[in-house]
């Protein structure tokens, strides 16, 4: 499978700050790539410097065989990119939106209606065209960002944290019109989110901190890595359980988080009814879970993605 996007040695610096690290990857004709990490990690810096709105310190990215640095516009004219923030006019229609994209990208006068209405139908808003923006729920807005995207057939349609500030019911809409856009279209995403579900959605999957990419995979072989069953419990007296387990368990790797002790074995039903057992603390709380991505951002980090947003 052909790589759409090359990324090597790519670095961004702040003065004293090193906001990218030397980072190297490739995204494949088709899948869907996502950067998982908390708000800070670098992964709004880096998509910014591969869709040119951003220099690079130092590095190399090419798009569709284009180089970001010297063929600016080439790049532009083959990546779609769906921001954080609105980007639409609220006081024109969603109409209106679409056609002033369609000639900022010259797109041809007799194609643009024709495309106009392709893209509505993808993201269900025909009936809606008509209507003023300002009018749209936060997920019709969405909606509609995505289909100006894709307006002049992008080989790679960048989402950068698409569904921020939204209810969990808009949030899986949405995403049901992206995955089915990449079914219908074939367009290759790359995605930035720090929101686990999302990032399971993917083929492959760059888990970035503090500027480096720490890991890359698809979701199951990364947790697939940590392997085994993850035990979550607390009890009237965690010290004191923490002490028995130390003393009397064998085949566990421990760990606290706050007020639950976090137990990794290799198979929870081989191990579970001989620890209850050996345990002379009460059990409040009891949970057997298979390995996360979050899980897989703790092993490599140390640190929990979900309180490490800014």
């Amino acid at each position: 499978m052909n790589s759409v996007i090359k990324v090597s040695n790519l670095v961004k610096k702040y003065k004293n700050v090193d906001a990218v690290k030397g980072i190297n990857f490739d995204v494949k004709e088709g899948e869907i790539f996502g950067f998982l990490g908390p708000n800070g990690a670098g992964k709004s810096t880096t998509i910014n410097m591969i869709c040119t709105m951003l220099p690079s310190t130092s590095g190399q990215i090419t798009i569709n065989g284009y180089d970001v640095e010297k063929q600016k516009d080439k790049v532009r004219g083959s990546i779609g990119i769906i921001f954080q923030e609105n980007t639409l006019d609220e006081k024109l229609t969603a109409n209106e939106n679409l056609m002033l994209h369609c000639r900022f990208y010259n797109v041809p006068k007799d194609k643009r209606h024709e495309r106009i209405q392709e893209v509505l139908h993808i993201v269900d808003l025909i009936d809606e065209q008509n209507q003023r923006v300002e009018e749209f729920s936060g997920g019709m807005k969405r909606r509609l960002e995505i289909a100006r995207g894709l307006l002049h057939y992008p080989k790679v349609l960048f989402l950068d944290e698409p569904t921020v500030g939204l209810d969990p019911n808009t949030r899986a809409h949405l995403w049901k019109y992206i995955l089915k856009l990449k079914e219908q279209e074939g367009i290759t995403m790359f995605l930035t989110t720090h929101y686990l579900d999302e990032a399971e959605v993917s083929d492959r999957i760059a888990i970035m901190d503090q500027g480096e990419i720490i890991a890359i995979d698809s979701p199951t072989a990364l947790k697939d890595e940590l392997g085994g069953d993850l035990i979550e419990l607390s009890t009237e007296d965690n010290d004191q359980a923490i002490q028995e387990i130390q003393d009397k368990v064998t085949g566990a790797d421990v760990t606290v988080n706050g007020d639950t002790i976090h137990l990794k074995v290799d198979s929870s039903d081989a191990f579970i009814s001989n620890f209850i057992k050996k345990l002379d603390i009460p059990i409040t709380t009891l949970n057997i879970r298979k390995p996360t991505l979050n899980d897989v951002f703790l092993a490599y980090t140390g640190r929990n993605i979900q309180t490490n947003d800014e």
